[in-house]
């Protein structure tokens, strides 16, 4: 008997279809498996031979033929073990199902017919509701991470032995209770509950620091700050997650899907509901931080999509990862190229760096002398380049404050804060809801003069500034942006001076300038 099922390959973001077909016919016994497997699909015959018997089902004596469709697809990973015991059961008469019913089925297996979540699962989900399926199987481990989408019938599994009571539901076209009683807002939904790490007011001073990340928090604009040791750059990007607005709905699903492709969902976790902060050590590799490998999968850029990717020490990485990161600031998308593949992943995500002003970090500081020759603080800064450091919208030099400020300072808590950068996020949701962006730092080229517009007095301002700095056209596009977000937290319509000669004060620092200014 033929049996016929629906399983799912994350290649990529929008992932595969897998027809799963399983033939049981007279012959020598055996189990042959076709369709392009990796080593651990083709396992999967051992695996799933003695799950089967530890359940208690018989295992058939006969040809056993399984084909994974597509066949040029390359499988991979340990989800197609439930999928092909189903398959075998299913042809073997000890499940009382029709096999043509389309039903998609995930899962890894013990040798005790206990079924282990897998990554993908949402995606997979995505891509059968694309298909017509309505009726899904899947690991209980990732049951909650199923239901945010709020689709079909899903059936959590935790071992072979419920498969006939799943199967009775399914012939009667009725989900699982368990999927009745979950709420998408309840506090079982949240992955992320570690958000946030301290607060802003544990920063003593640095006034300009905290207002130039409230702007960015605010309008999603990439931060270059530098300065010596024990000035604050860390403390205060560490707090950064405390003020930034919660994802929308349709935002974590994008967030949660590339994070369950990836594998770093933890089991029973729901959709991330808050902003990613992505932190990869200054040794990470380029395959690391942009995505791919052997089997391709997203990087560091694609899992801050929507969040934050926080490079410290950022003229430690390596120069290639460095002018890597330029194409998915302006596209919002990487492409990972293979010998005869081409997989995207998205990777919309806010830039911020720290770095300190010279190779060995005394630049700047009061007490300390710096040993660096000129050519060597060049060449140091000659990694990061002018054009990566073009796209840097907010550039800040800290200084570390003195004993006084510490003792005495006390700032605003993030909790005031982040009511002014949620205000202005849903002006700025308001204002582009029909122009397929939501952020002032993404505003197109062709949009600048519609929504930044200037009076006679700020535009003879502005082309001074950009004369007398000698700034790029995109550094004007830039002033312009944080000019639109800075009035946008004043709840003003229109641009004013005083919003404009902030945001030039914002923009102003080029690399040379930072040693200049630390001098």
């Amino acid at each position: 008997m033929l049996a016929s099922l629906r399983s799912y390959e994350p290649v990529g973001f929008e992932g595969e279809i897998v027809r799963v077909e399983v033939d049981i016919r007279r012959g020598l016994p055996g189990v042959d498996l076709v369709g392009l497997p990796d080593n651990a699909v083709r396992e999967a015959k051992e695996r799933v031979r003695v799950a089967i018997r530890n359940s208690g089902y018989k295992f058939p004596a006969d040809r056993i033929l399984i084909n994974l469709a597509p066949a040029g697809l390359k499988k991979e990973g340990a989800s197609y073990d439930l999928p092909i015991a189903v398959g075998i059961l299913l042809a073997a008469n000890e499940l009382r199902f029709n096999p043509n019913s389309r039903v998609m089925v995930l899962g890894e297996l013990n040798l005790t017919g206990s079924v282990k979540p897998v990554k993908g699962v949402l995606g997979a989900l995505i891509a059968g509701k694309r298909h017509g399926i309505t009726n899904f199987l899947v690991p209980r481990g990732n049951f909650r991470e199923a239901l945010s989408l709020n689709y079909g019938n899903i059936f959590p599994v935790e071992s072979l032995n419920e498969l006939n009571g799943i199967f009775e539901s399914v012939r009667n076209g009725r989900a699982h209770l368990e999927s009745k009683n979950y709420t998408f807002h309840g506090e079982r939904g949240l992955y992320y509950k570690e958000r946030v790490r301290g607060d802003f007011s544990d920063i003593k001073g640095q006034d300009v620091l905290k207002r130039a990340l409230e702007i960015a928090a605010a309008g999603f604009h990439n931060v270059l700050i530098v300065g010596p040791p024990g000035s604050g750059k860390t403390l205060s990007v560490t707090r950064f997650p405390s003020i930034l607005p919660e994802l929308t709905r349709e935002e974590s699903l994008e967030v949660t899907r590339l994070h369950s492709i990836a594998g770093v969902l933890p089991p029973d976790s729901g959709l991330v509901r808050y902003r990613p902060i992505r932190v990869p050590h200054h040794t990470a590799s380029i395959e690391g931080v942009m995505g791919g490998g052997k089997s391709p999968g997203p990087g560091e850029v694609s899992l801050a999509h929507r969040g934050v990717l926080f490079l410290d020490e950022a003229l430690e990485f390596k120069k290639s990862v460095l002018q890597g990161l330029r194409e998915p600031i302006e596209s919002g998308r990487i492409n990972v190229s293979r010998v005869g593949s081409k997989i995207q992943f998205p990777a919309d995500f806010q830039l911020i760096m720290t770095a300190n002003a010279c190779p060995c970090g005394n630049l700047g500081k009061g007490n300390g002398m710096c040993v660096c020759s000129v050519s060597e603080i060049h060449r140091y800064w000659r990694k990061l380049g002018e054009a990566m450091m073009d796209r840097m919208d907010i550039r800040v030099p800290v200084t570390p404050m003195k004993i006084e400020g510490i003792i005495s300072n006390e700032g605003e808590s993030s909790k005031v804060i982040a009511m002014r950068v949620k205000d202005a996020v849903n002006i700025q949701e308001e204002r582009y809801k029909n122009y397929g962006f939501s952020r002032n730092s993404r505003i197109k080229a062709g949009l600048i003069e519609k929504f930044c517009k200037l009076d006679t007095t700020s535009i003879r301002l502005l082309v001074k500034a950009l004369s007398k700095l000698s700034l790029s056209s995109r550094a004007h596009h830039s002033i312009l942006k944080i000019a639109r977000t800075i009035a946008d937290l004043a709840g003003s319509d229109r641009i004013r001076e005083e919003h404009l000669l902030e945001a030039i004060q914002h923009r102003r620092f080029e690399s040379s300038g930072f040693m200049h200014f630390f001098n």
